[in-house]
């Protein structure tokens, strides 16, 4: 099934990443990062399916080559928290084969990141041949038109004129600096530090304690890399992933989409809590019995129907014994209240149904989420070990020193995979957070209970079930043979009352789940279970409508008799 995951991440030194090693770990390579003299070895790593290197067309020739792609950007960033790359984690559709999915990712490639000036580098992983993902890095740094690199940030002087501060690049400042603009530096007044400009400073005589001009905190930012790194930007990007996955799943003539909106965006509703009252909603919206509020509803129900059948079994004893009017109207409140609790025993099972279906699609997500939350925990705590023992290493050991760095990166390459991994698993169970999970892993327990819950109260509506049927029994046999008829008739006069009260209460008990086919079937395996024939209380009823035709038939001539001979007398009165 097609399903929509678009992860967007940064790749930092900061969080002790770097692009060489990203690009080899993607690749499957083994590749030299220059910067920090680490072999990085990834040609054992399992499930590369596709990989290319995309470039615009002023990126140098040479950087088709991975390795002196990633090296370049490398040595280009000088801070130990560069930002080196822009990964994109995307889930491929699994109805489209490799050819198409290749192509499906080049066009929005080249569409997206390479027309806008981005270096490009890809690949496809699969390791089970069911969730075929690519990852996408991408340079951060726009390039000029000869190929070099451009700047990303550019310092910018908060200038002073008139009273006004404002912001000026270095080649602005020049032109700024004619129409009387001044850079502020810090002086030191008494025992306080203040910017001031040079030519007030001068006049107050103050001491200037910094050559630094006062300066924006992170300067000005290159437009290009703005319009980048913007959410606006990233927005568009996700909308245009799934539009080209839509286009190419129409092109190859399969019905599936995929939609880049939240669930709450496109009107849906996240999944969804375990909170009470909340949880409820959504879970009656699938026809779930959410917990025991909603069963003992139903329940208080099915006891009110219960003592009207016991008060109409205290009315029949005080009342003539085998009076056929009395055991006739016993009779139907023993059927609909076996009726009714057959109809709940139906509920119940669509409601199983239910459960089952919604346990069988999150079992498997869960017990992959639970399986690499477990191998992530365990490699985080495996890069902090490194981490200590790299500290503790001696540098005049520099070969140890090399070997933990490559063990750091490997380790730090898989928990990135591991993290999207999990980040596509959250999203195939419509959630949003680790919490989100965590809530998902207690409704499941949930759901077993509930179903241990309605196996319960299953036993209880059968043995309900088969006690009003022995009383059925009873009561049926308790008018004389000769009154079978008499007590049919007025059976059938009563039912329609006795229909009407049932289906009132199935509705005010079950609310929208009420379904008329269920409540025909439960019907039909009472009078199944009764032994009653429905086609002789039909026929039945069919004589005693014609007997009541017949019987107008039969006035109707001495009417028409009685109005001839009027018309009779008149005409000789004409006459």
């Amino acid at each position: 099934m097609a399903i929509y995951h678009m992860q967007a991440k940064v790749v930092s030194r900061g969080s002790g990443r770097s692009a060489v090693a990203a690009s080899a770990y993607m690749s499957c390579s083994r590749m030299y990062n220059d910067y920090d003299g680490i072999q990085h070895d990834y040609t054992r790593k399992q499930g590369l399916i596709y990989q290319e290197v995309m470039l615009p067309p002023m990126a140098p020739s040479k950087w088709n080559d991975r390795e002196q792609l990633w090296n370049a950007v490398e040595e280009n960033e000088k801070t130990k928290d560069s930002r080196l790359a822009r990964e994109f984690v995307v889930a491929l559709p699994v109805e489209l084969d490799k050819d198409s999915n290749i192509s499906l990712l080049q066009d929005f490639i080249k569409k997206n990141f390479v027309n806008m000036g981005m270096c490009a580098d890809f690949a496809i992983h699969d390791t089970d041949g069911h969730n075929p993902h690519a990852h996408i890095l991408l340079t951060v740094r726009p390039l000029n038109e000869n190929g070099t690199w451009q700047y990303k940030t550019e310092k910018e002087y908060l200038c002073i004129k008139d009273g006004q501060e404002k912001g000026f690049t270095a080649s602005e400042f020049k032109t700024a600096q004619k129409q009387g603009w001044e850079k502020q530096y810090r002086y030191k007044i008494g025992k306080k530090k203040e910017y001031l400009t040079s030519s007030v400073a001068q006049e107050k005589g103050y001491e200037r304690i910094d050559k630094h001009p006062k300066s924006s905190r992170y300067g000005r930012q290159n437009p290009i890399s703005e319009q980048w790194n913007s959410d606006e930007q990233l927005c568009i990007w996700r909308a245009n992933w799934a539009d080209a996955v839509n286009k190419m799943l129409a092109r190859n003539q399969i019905n599936a989409t995929i939609d880049h909106r939240s669930f709450a965006d496109q009107g849906i509703t996240e999944q969804p809590t375990i909170h009470e009252g909340y949880i409820a909603q959504n879970m009656e919206k699938k026809g779930i019995i959410a917990d025991r509020c909603e069963i003992n509803r139903q329940i208080r129900a099915d006891n009110k129907m219960l003592r009207e059948l016991k008060a109409n079994v205290a009315k029949l004893a005080e009342a003539v014994e085998k009076s056929v009017p009395i055991i006739a109207e016993t009779l139907e409140a023993i059927r609909s209240h076996m009726i009714f609790t057959q109809y709940h025993l139906l509920h119940n099972e669509m409601q199983k149904e239910v459960i089952h279906d919604w346990m069988n699609h999150f079992n498997p997500i869960l017990n992959k989420y639970n399986t690499v939350k477990k191998e992530l925990k365990a490699k985080v705590t495996e890069r902090k070990e490194l981490n200590v023992k790299k500290e503790k290493t001696s540098i005049l050991n520099p070969i140890q020193h090399i070997k933990l760095n490559q063990q750091l990166t490997t380790v730090t390459e898989e928990i990135e995979e591991l993290k999207s991994r999990k980040e596509q698993l959250i999203f195939q169970t419509q959630c949003s957070t680790d919490k989100d999970m965590t809530n998902l892993s207690k409704k499941y327990d949930q759901m077993n209970n509930n179903l241990d819950i309605l196996d319960s109260q299953d036993i209880s509506l059968q043995k309900q079930l088969e006690k009003d049927a022995a009383a059925f029994r009873e009561e049926k046999f308790r008018p004389e043979p000769e009154q079978y008829t008499e007590l049919l008739d007025t059976r059938i006069q009563i039912r329609s009352d006795f229909r009407d009260k049932l289906i009132e209460q199935l509705k005010s008990t079950f609310g929208k789940y009420y379904d008329y086919h269920r409540r025909d079937i439960a019907t039909n395996e009472v009078d199944y279970l009764n032994v009653e024939d429905p086609d002789v209380f039909s026929h039945r009823a069919w004589e005693l409508e014609y007997q009541r035709k017949q019987e107008v038939r039969r006035n109707q001539p001495t009417r028409t008799k009685k109005r001839s001979h009027d018309m009779e007398e008149s005409m000789k009165l004409f006459l």
